[in-house]
């Protein structure tokens, strides 16, 4: 297959370059200076069609390709120069061509019919929409796709040069802070205009120059003019043919102006599509940034969940989902702006999943127990996000800024699964298990900012979050996963009473308020360099309860002891003093910094209270090293001290699931971990050429680390501080490229490796008490995970368009390597002006070197969309899952355990959908 890919590659090149040629020169101005970033395109005479362009390097060189025997005029511009047109006629020669710009403005008689596909200005790249689309495209990820140096994942994550895009707006206003695959995947592509992306972004224009904005990467679209002021939009819906009962139900409705905006998005459907997964819910950040990036504490408020699965998106067996989302703006003076947005989404999924499990020896790595299960599950998860905003800037001197975003949700998992233990053949069992959560977190920000004078400027940060969790765990079992060890020691066991089958229940409440607060003082010592001095606090407060109990036979409750209760509460507090010193010098900008903290924490349970005070200092490096305008190489370093939330402080017996336990420590002790990261990146705007890659390396030391005793599959597991230090290095590699205007290429890699120090115990062996160190085995487990792809696309106005790729991951465990490989094609063609057909497929190769997993399995969906030249209607037939294939397969590792699991997904479906435009 790869060398398939690799023939029609070849042979598409071979084709296009015996049909072309190449037309190159300077671009200068009346001293001879070449003019970087000029724009220059060449329009066919005869069709009167844009058919190629380019932008001028440093040296003000630029490089055409175009037909044989054709005329051509060549139309230049610069910003701040008069444009200029001439008339070229190729032959079967290269050309070169030099061209003068003279200063002045734009004349009226040398007005540009077309624009330039691509032109830059300062920060800012704006591509023009229309100059990427050949019609086929529905919604604004088809179009970001065919754009030079943008690539969308299928999540729905934009990046550019390599940089993740973390806004998205619409004319100016947010389109849902906090996640751009809402609009992504929503924004019809006929109402884009141009498509701004904003490097070295700031939101407040203040502090722009003052910090390190190199990453921070946002994204406008421009609408077109029949679309502002007016609404628009489109309505979809659809059912099933043939078998199978499947439907779709799709409004989108959007609104802009300059005073204010309105966006309303719905989708009712049982077809597998999902707006919005439990996913992007966790990670949905409503916009919020980390105000303490520079602090050097890590302190993130853990997650209390239950572990219910994460729903495998349109893969799963089956998923019923009801969304409903609106988002709106509205300025009603010019410095006012008050915005927000409401999102619901409701799910219903069944998974159907076959796993097996390999706990590993702790002396020799190999695989000392075997579990398999046969999973079946129903989940029901209700999530909804509200944010409402305020931004007040009266002048350039003052910018306010207020945030208020809720998450709420209700998440229930139903499971029924059939275990089998080798060679402990007497535990298996049949289990039924429930878990239940109703989450609910409140967030808030107030930032100031205000510039006293040119030199100085002033900043005020403070957040605060409420967050409340309340997660239930029910299961019912056939043997008692935890008997007593036979040593007298309770202590690792939850002591419960003889039962025809295990009836346990466990409640957990966590309750956690946490307030940051931040002031930054920013002095310009120079017009290039500047001193920042930060004054910081980050208070915690949280409070644990659980309780384990057990309903016997005759149906009455055991409550057990105080071995399964907890009561703990726990106070962070962290003062810090900052200061950091950043500076331009020739083409490096060097920013070190120095933190100063007083940590002060506490946790308090069963009348003992844990005091954990001290001092420490944590350096930071930034380094910039700006090879040309869009080439750099960038080197951070930071030392962070990390703490855990109040989870792993709880002595009680904590039931995490059916087969394992979990105590906390309450002499835990802070992690202390350097990292260090050297990123290179380069865009070419000459050949449409970008290369990327980082490596990463981290030194953890005194982990916080899990103690772990197994008996078979069951497991009981504890938290102590480490001496021995864990080690990651990752590394990404990227190349891609556009040229010829009608291809795009890219390769890319992603290598990470891990080594981890365990520590396992024999719950059998006589241990009294708490688990140590001491009287575990320290089991030093290495992972390394590869992945590498390589594509090939084609973007033509008439003819059909082709996308092949190939993609190979490598998961090497400690005992086990698996392999997927999975080459796809994907066709898009638009014709006959109301026609489009689309189809994408893709093959895997599932398999491990032991060959106890081999699968082969392939997808395939297929469109045709019919809609006349401006008409508001159009009309679909497609299927998703054509091939049927039954079921996938994925891999995972814990540091204990290797994890490899079959899950089945879909069935095949036609559907007819009908879309009205509005």
């Amino acid at each position: 297959m790869r060398n398939f890919l690799l023939a029609v590659v070849l042979l598409v090149s071979a084709f296009v370059q015996a049909q072309s040629i190449h037309v190159q020169g300077t671009i200068k101005d009346s001293t001879g200076t070449g003019l970087e970033m000029a724009n220059i395109m060449a329009v066919n005479k005869t069709t009167n069609e844009m058919e190629s362009y380019a932008i001028t390097n440093e040296k003000g060189k630029y490089q055409l390709t175009l037909k044989t025997n054709t005329s051509y005029i060549l139309k230049s511009s610069y910003i701040g120069y008069t444009p200029k047109e001439e008339i070229i006629t190729t032959t079967t020669d290269d050309m070169v061509k030099d061209l003068v710009l003279q200063q002045g403005v734009e004349l009226a008689g040398l007005e540009i019919t077309y624009e330039m596909p691509v032109t830059i200005k300062g920060d800012t790249i704006v591509y023009n929409s229309d100059s990427f689309t050949n019609g086929s495209e529905r919604k604004l990820e088809d179009v970001l796709k065919k754009l030079p140096g943008v690539e969308v994942n299928d999540d729905g994550e934009v990046t550019v040069e390599g940089k993740t895009v973390s806004k998205l707006m619409v004319e100016g206003k947010d389109f849902f802070d906090g996640d751009t695959k809402l609009g992504v995947k929503n924004i019809p592509a006929d109402a884009l205009d141009k498509i701004e992306v904003l490097r070295n972004y700031n939101e407040v224009s203040q502090l722009k120059g003052l910090e390190n904005n190199q990453d921070n990467v946002a994204m406008n679209i421009k609408l077109k003019d029949g679309k502002k002021n007016f609404w628009f939009g489109d309505v979809t819906a659809g059912a099933s043919i043939g078998e199978g009962e499947r439907y779709l139900v799709n409004p989108k409705l959007f609104y802009y102006s300059p005073k204010y905006s309105i966006n309303v998005i719905g989708n009712l459907n049982n077809n597998g599509e999902l707006p919005l997964t439990i996913q992007d819910y966790m990670k949905f950040s409503g916009g919020f940034r980390n105000m303490m990036r520079k602090g050097g504490t890590s302190f993130n408020i853990g997650s209390n969940d239950l572990g219910i699965s994460l729903l495998r998106n349109n893969r799963a067996k089956e998923i019923e989902t009801k969304f409903g989302a609106a988002n709106f703006s509205y300025n009603p003076t010019e410095s006012l702006t008050i915005s927000g947005f409401g999102i619901y989404n409701s799910s219903r999924t069944e998974t159907e999943t076959q796993t097996r499990n390999q706990i590993l020896d702790p002396e020799t790595g190999e695989t000392q127990t075997t579990q398999e299960t046969d999973e079946r599950s129903l989940q029901k998860s209700d999530f909804a996000l509200f944010k409402l905003s305020g931004s007040y800037i009266p002048n350039k001197n003052l910018h306010v800024d207020y945030d208020a975003f809720v998450k709420a949700s209700s998440q229930q998992e139903d499971n029924g699964l059939f275990s089998s233990v080798f060679p402990e053949t007497e535990q298996d069992q049949e289990i039924y298990s429930v878990k239940k959560q109703k989450p609910f977190s409140f967030n808030q920000n107030f930032n100031l900012y205000y510039t006293l004078d040119d030199k100085n400027v002033m900043a005020f940060e403070a957040q605060h979050l409420y967050q409340d969790e309340d997660p239930f765990y029910n299961a019912n079992l056939g043997n008692n996963p935890f008997p007593d060890s036979g040593t007298g020691d309770t202590s690792l066991n939850l002591g419960l009473s003889p039962a025809t089958r295990y009836d346990i229940s466990q409640e957990r409440f966590v309750t956690t308020n946490k307030l940051d607060v931040k002031a930054d003082y920013y002095y310009m010592v120079t017009p290039r360099s500047n001193i920042n001095l930060t004054l910081g606090d980050t208070y915690s407060y949280q409070s644990f309860n659980s309780d384990i109990f057990q309903i016997l036979d005759n149906g009455s409750q055991d409550n057990l002891d105080d071995n399964s209760k907890n009561d703990v509460n726990y106070s962070f507090n962290d003062v810090f003093l900052g200061l950091h010193y950043k500076f331009i010098t020739g083409k490096f900008t060097f920013n070190p910094g120095v933190s100063l903290h007083s940590y002060n924490v506490y946790n308090e349970q069963k009348d003992v209270k844990v005091n954990n005070d001290f001092y420490r200092v944590l350096p930071d490096v930034y380094a910039l090293y700006q090879i040309k305008k869009s080439e750099s190489l960038t080197y951070t370093y930071n030392m962070t001290t990390q703490f855990t939330d109040v989870t792993n402080f709880a002595q009680g017996l904590i039931f995490t699931n059916y087969n394992s336990l979990f105590r906390g420590n309450p002499y835990l002790e802070n992690a202390l971990y350097q990292s260090h990261n050297l990123r290179y990146f380069k865009f070419d705007m000459f050949n449409f050429t970008q290369v990327f890659g980082s490596i990463t390396y981290n030194h953890r030391m005194d982990a916080i680390k899990s103690l772990a005793g197994y008996n078979g599959a069951n497991s009981i597991s504890t938290m102590e501080n480490s001496n021995f230090a864990d080690e990651s290095i990752s590394g990404v590699i990227g190349y891609n490229r556009s040229f010829w205007r009608y291809y795009k290429a890219s390769v890319g890699a992603n290598l990470n490796w891990n080594k981890y120090n365990n520590f396992r115990f024999d719950p059998q062996s006589g241990v009294q008490g708490v688990p140590s160190l001491e009287n575990s085995i320290r089991q030093t487990n290495e992972q390394f995970t590869q992945s590498y792809s390589v594509s090939f696309s084609t973007n033509y106005k008439t003819m059909p368009n082709l996308e092949l790729g190939y993609s190979i991951s490598i998961n090497d465990y400690a005992n086990n390597k698996f392999y997927n490989h999975r080459p796809f094609a994907k066709l898009d063609y638009y014709f006959w002006d109301s026609f489009t057909v689309t189809a994408d497929y893709q093959f895997n190769h599932y398999y491990n070197d032991a060959k106890t997993s081999d699968n082969k399995y392939d997808f395939l969906d297929a469109y045709v969309m019919y809609r006349k030249p401006g008409s508001k209607w159009e009309f679909k037939v497609g299927g998703t899952n054509l091939l049927n294939t039954t079921s996938l397969n994925d891999d995972s590792f814990n540091q204990f355990r290797t994890s490899v699991s079959r899950y089945r997904v879909q069935p095949r479906y036609l559907m007819l959908t009908i879309k009205y435009g509005i």
